[in-house]
């Protein structure tokens, strides 16, 4: 009698192992020894030459400036990341990596120099070294004398006509040479370069492009300052088409550490906490150069009349600006989603639909639209209504103006995210609410509002401090005005960012260092508000929970 083979292990071929059977392997072994596609290969190899081009081209000014930390912090940032794609391994670090590069350059770099700045007199007159202040010096003070030698000139660009950085080309009428000059120097060009008219200047040369009269009659306030250093003096202009070689009338002595008026004897001495060549009788030399000056601006911000004044002031309509904006469109936008979201409403889509139309706008044209609509003389506003409103000529018009423009372009982003998170509350508490006897407004206040502000506190969080920085709705209707003629510098819509935008921009002279302290504060208070409400809405995702 045969005897048939019961159940047991698979039969084995001669010389195999015993046969796999199961899921498929998803060890670290196997994930290690993973094929590599072409395809996969080829986008890493470009990947990482792109990586390697940018590291190359970024390491040239780091040497030139010799950042040395700079360039190590370069080298050791490339050979780490060619090390972590090309191997197998640290497979999570190859996803965290990318972003926490990108989170250090957008972000933890651009806040940690402003903090730098902060601490320094970065700005007008102080944006170089010590050294480029008494270069600077000395060549404004270049005056034509008897005997400076005159060249003829040719303006040139090495960029576009209009806006490329000048250049000057001077033929030495001794010599017929032809040099090329600019802040940095002069420079000799070939002779088989330049193309060179009887009267000796420069018709055409190459890698520049020479400006007929029109174009650089348009740029001849930039010529004019234009002041090209030589060994035994400065080149400047004198008009259009001629230069001429002068004497610096001040220079620096490196022994008193001093710069002396050669015409009226005159001495102005280094300070060297304030970056400033200073004479005895308080006169300040404009070019000076950058130094760190502590915690100097922050205490100019709160102890200097004509900047603590404005700036607590601009402080509390800040906050009335930045709250009344979330404030107000979270109302108006969740009374439009509670209204829509009613099942006694009929064509809600259609009506949502017309309701996000501000949000899909874009609004720099929608600030720009609403501006000319509060015009006093023509706008939509008064000529609808009949009013005559100065809404920009007075403080409160121009508030409750802008407040306006904020709740229209506002209130659909609202709306959206309420009727989201109206749709995810529950129908059972809203009518286990009815069933109790409770009123509408009851049962909106004891369940539906609480619940919205647990999911939508984050956001309220975020549109703060969003509208808290809001530049583009101040600057792009008001600019900050109406001013005050005592004060060209603050005005009455000003939030402290345009404020510290004039400062570092403004006519009056760039402050980048007290701008940056400016900005300091701004990131403390926002953080501040920010840390406290995040903490109070976990608070209340406790008790809802």
């Amino acid at each position: 009698m045969s005897t048939l083979p019961g159940p047991g292990p698979a039969p084995q071929a001669p010389g195999r192992g015993p046969a796999r059977s199961g899921p498929p392997d998803t060890s670290r072994t196997a994930r290690h020894h993973a094929p590599i596609t072409a395809t996969g290969l080829a986008v890493k190899v470009v990947l990482l030459g792109l990586v390697a081009g940018i590291a190359i081209w970024a390491a040239f000014p780091l040497v030139a400036a010799r950042l040395w930390g700079g360039l190590a912090v370069l080298a050791a940032t490339t050979v780490g990341l060619c090390y972590l794609y090309l191997t197998r391994r640290h497979i999570p670090a190859k996803y965290l990596v990318p972003g926490t590069i990108f989170l250090i350059a957008f972000q933890v770099f651009p806040v940690l120099y402003t903090a730098s700045t902060a601490f320094t007199n970065f700005g007008d007159g102080h944006r170089g070294s010590k050294d480029d202040a008494v270069v600077a010096i000395e060549t404004s003070s270049v005056k034509q004398v008897p005997g400076s030698a005159e060249y003829a000139l040719a303006i040139a660009t090495t960029g576009d006509p209009a806006t490329g950085p000048l250049v000057f080309l001077v033929t030495d009428p001794a010599t017929g040479r032809v040099s090329a000059g600019d802040a940095a120097g002069l420079r000799p060009l070939d002779a088989a370069d330049v193309t060179v008219a009887g009267s000796g200047r420069v018709t055409a040369a190459k890698g520049y492009t020479v400006l007929n009269v029109g174009q650089a009659s348009v740029r001849s306030e930039e010529i004019t300052a234009l002041v090209v250093p030589t060994s035994g003096g400065a080149v400047r202009s004198n008009g259009l088409s001629r230069a001429y070689e002068g004497r610096a009338v001040r220079a620096y002595d490196r022994g008193c550490d001093c710069v002396t008026d050669g015409e009226t004897g005159k001495t102005w001495t280094a300070d060297p906490d304030a970056g400033a060549f200073v004479a005895a009788d308080g006169e300040r030399l404009a070019q000076g150069w950058q130094v760190g000056v502590g915690f100097k601006n922050f205490a100019r911000v709160l102890t200097d009349p004509n900047i603590s004044g404005p700036f607590f002031g601009t402080l509390l309509w800040n906050f009335a600006f930045a709250i009344g904006s979330t404030g107000f469109t979270f109302a108006l936008g969740m009374a439009v989603a509670l209204a829509l979201h009613s099942p006694r409403m009929r064509g809600t889509n259609l009506y949502r639909v017309f309701l996000i139309l501000p949000y899909a706008m874009p609004s720099f044209a929608m600030l720009l639209v609403w501006r000319d609509m509060f015009n006093t003389d023509f706008g939509l506003v008064n000529n609808l209504f009949g009013l005559g409103v100065d809404w920009f000529g007075e403080a409160w018009s121009a508030r409750l103006a802008v407040l306006l423009v904020q709740l229209w372009l506002g209130y659909p982003y609202m709306f959206l995210v309420t009727t989201g998170a109206l749709q995810a509350i529950p129908k059972e508490l809203t009518e286990a609410t009815s069933v109790d006897g409770a009123s509408p407004w009851q049962s909106f206040r004891a369940v539906t509002l609480p619940l919205l502000l647990v999911a939508l506190s984050p956001l309220l969080i975020a549109s703060f401090a969003y509208n808290f920085n809001n530049i583009n709705a101040i600057w792009l209707t008001t600019e900050g005005g109406p001013f005050a003629p005592d004060n060209p510098t603050n005005g009455a819509t000003d939030l402290l960012i345009t404020y510290t935008y004039r400062l570092a921009f403004g006519a009056q002279g760039a402050e980048f260092g007290l701008a940056a302290a400016v900005s300091i504060f701004i990131f403390a208070i926002v953080a501040t508000v920010s840390a406290v409400s995040f903490r109070r809405t976990r608070q209340q995702e406790e008790v809802y929970s």
